[in-house]
């Protein structure tokens, strides 16, 4: 019973540690970003929409996570070196 608790408390200081070595960097999300708008309309990628984009996101770290913002709108989010970069709404 006390080796099966020694082995998960093991696991879990490894893999928050892992999350915390892998939070993906600013750099990261902005080269995402460009990448991403540049698929979605190549004529934003053209006039450097989303080069314009990167370079006003505002980068937020949690940590194990983190998260860019522009005009108060989450734009990606990031964890375990991994980057999403969020659609937009089409509400308005």
């Amino acid at each position: 019973m006390a080796k099966t608790a020694v082995i998960s408390a093991v696991v879990a200081t490894a893999m928050t540690a892992a999350a915390f070595l892998l939070n993906p960097s600013p750099e990261q999300h902005r080269a995402k970003i460009k990448e991403v708008i540049a698929e979605r309309s190549p004529l934003a990628g053209v006039l450097g929409i989303g080069a314009l984009t990167a370079f006003t996101s505002t980068y937020h770290p949690f940590g194990i996570a983190s998260y860019t913002t522009v005009n108060e709108r989450t734009v990606s989010v990031g964890a375990l070196g991994i980057v999403f970069v969020l659609e937009p709404k089409k509400d308005e």
